[in-house]
């Protein structure tokens, strides 16, 4: 920097909302003095903050308005929990709503975030899958730009948020993944990615190797005016580009060429990105697959599909993705699920986790339904979900598993947006950024009443480590704070859950149990029709979510719109 530049990555998030803005127009929504703060952390003995580390502002933006959210990380590591992505989720929802009525803003988002609150947990994960729907349908409208600068940079759920994003600015110093070094070493060893080594981590997930590779889109200097410059000369594009998200042949192909059993270094995938790009991109990606056929382990996910396609054999193009259009009552339907696949080319996607190969097949498969019913009543898609978490490992880290658990939950939000009915059920796991890209953009849920369905943002183990937590403390604050909790029947008490199944085996379902089910999610589809609502706004008007599930995300976004006046 020169002598008179002016460090952005110092300032905090309230002055980092007041540099974007033109001089004198900052004004501040929401903000400390309404004294709207987390009612989830005083039970955990942790003290709120007024503003729960979520900036909202309107004012200008080169003379034209504009909304500017900003993340203080200095709070509980920028964590989003019910509050503050009530705050996030309700002013793009506003801002959709300005677009619609003909008066645009610019929406500009400020990252500096670990993602979910790990202490209000379910709460960060459900606002994170709201915060994506109006990112995607917001977009539409007008370049939706974040600016990921630095301490704590974006991890977590909101790096998949980010990924859904028109433009995405960072700074060198900035970090940028799904998985921090630490979860990845925790969950998959130090010989996979070592915590401690600085340099690593800065060469994988940094500012310049995500500029390098195309998950960013500008490279700017820590710099107040550098950052202004950039933001403004985004609004000022002419051309609507697709976002990376939606880009899903080409991700398909870039990745069809990589071999993981061979550690590529951060320079490697440099070069076969830019050499990639100038390739001709076809829809058709073939892999070597080394499954044997017959010898593929059995999953809920699997057995789900197989019995509501009626024992067919379910297509595929990757082991581990399974779909199948098939009759649901009287009208076609297509059916997807992840399953394990021990033969994986990635070795940290085996145990049916949404990886790299798995988050842009999910894509293709949602994608196509979407052109194939363009000119028709859009099918139904059903998303079977048993999955125990995204993949954690090096590949997945510097080949853009964030991006490719994005593509997913993006394809999904656009199906149901075009009108698609889109129904999640649940018959296992349901964790973290898998459940985030394969479920969470659903109009209604369904859940299988069973100890085996669990809905979470971070294993136990991984939760207690960033929590400074033993287990058995962390078992005990989701007493207090059922969000916290991994069990189905906590998680329905957040008013989310269209229905909780009661009765049904789900190891092996009887065909009684299948024709359950089958008439559940034909009641399901019928819901979503006759409502003929296809954001997730049906999700906070549940008796459970108005009564208490939902409070605080009701307050917020009602206290916002009072103030909204851009």
């Amino acid at each position: 920097m020169g002598v008179n530049n002016q460090s952005f990555i110092e300032l905090n998030g309230r002055e980092r909302a007041q540099a974007i803005l033109d001089q004198g127009t900052f004004r501040e929504l929401l903000g400390p003095f309404d004294g709207i703060e987390s009612p989830h952390l005083p039970k955990q003995d942790i003290v709120p903050q007024s503003d729960d580390g979520v900036i909202i502002a309107s004012g200008l933006i080169a003379g034209e308005p504009a909304i500017v959210i900003s993340i203080e990380g200095g709070f509980q590591g920028g964590g989003i929990g019910e509050v503050s992505g009530a705050k996030i989720a309700g002013a793009l929802e506003l801002a959709l709503n300005n677009h619609k009525k003909g008066v645009p803003v610019r929406p500009v988002f400020l990252f500096d975030t670990g993602g979910v609150r790990l202490q209000e947990a379910n709460y960060g994960l459900l606002s994170i899958s709201e915060i994506g729907s109006s990112v995607v349908a917001l977009r539409e409208h007008t370049p939706v730009v974040g600016v990921i600068s630095g301490n704590v940079g974006c991890f977590g759920g909101m790096s998949i948020t980010a990924s859904l994003f028109s433009y995405l600015i960072m700074t060198k110093e900035a970090r940028f993944g799904l998985n921090g070094p630490e979860v990845i070493e925790q969950e998959a060893g130090v010989e996979e990615f070592d915590a401690r080594d600085r340099s690593l981590i800065w060469k994988t997930i940094g500012g310049i190797q995500r500029y390098e590779t195309g998950f960013a889109d500008v490279l700017a200097q820590d710099d107040v005016t550098a950052i202004q410059r950039a933001i403004q000369e985004t609004f000022e594009k002419k051309e609507k580009v697709a976002s990376k998200t939606e880009q899903v042949d080409f991700y398909r192909h870039l990745l069809s060429k990589v071999d993981p059993s061979e550690k590529i270094t951060p320079d490697q995938f440099q070069k076969l990105y830019k050499a990639t790009k100038n390739e001709h991109i076809s829809s058709t990606v073939s892999y070597s697959l080394n499954e044997v056929p017959g010898s593929m382990p059995n999953s809920r996910g699997r057995v789900w599909i197989n019995a509501l396609i009626n024992d067919e054999e379910a297509d595929f193009e990757i082991p581990s993705v399974l779909y199948k259009d098939a009759l649901l009552g009287r009208e076609k339907v297509r059916y997807i699920s992840v399953v394990p696949n021990p033969y994986s080319r990635f070795l940290r996607a085996r145990k049916g986790e949404v990886g790299l190969d798995e988050g842009w097949t999910i894509a293709k498969h949602v994608r196509e339904v979407i052109k194939e019913d363009r000119n028709q009543s859009p099918r139904p898609i059903i998303a079977i979900v048993d999955v125990p978490s995204q993949a954690y490992g090096y590949h997945e880290e510097l080949l853009g598993i964030h991006y490719a658990c994005g593509a997913a939950a993006d394809a999904y939000a656009a199906a149901r947006l075009a009108g698609h009915p889109v129904i999640t059920l649940i018959v296992g796991k349901a964790i973290s950024g898998a459940f985030l890209a394969h479920g969470y953009q659903s109009n209604r849920i369904l859940a299988l009443k069973d100890e085996g369905v669990n809905v979470h943002a971070m294993s136990k183990q991984s939760a207690a480590r960033i929590t400074k937590r033993s287990i058995k403390e962390l078992e005990e604050a989701s007493k207090k704070v059922p969000s916290m909790a991994y069990d189905i029947e906590s998680f329905a008490s957040l008013g989310a859950l269209y229905e909780l199944i009661s009765g049904i085996q789900p190891e092996q379902p009887t065909e009684r149990d299948v024709q359950t089910i089958q008439d559940i999610l034909t009641g399901a589809v019928e819901d979503v029709r006759r409502e003929g609502v296809y954001d997730l706004s049906s999700r906070l008007q549940s008796e459970k979510a108005r009564k208490e599930g939902r409070k605080a995300s009701l307050l917020v976004r009602g206290e916002l719109e009072k103030q909204w006046n851009i």
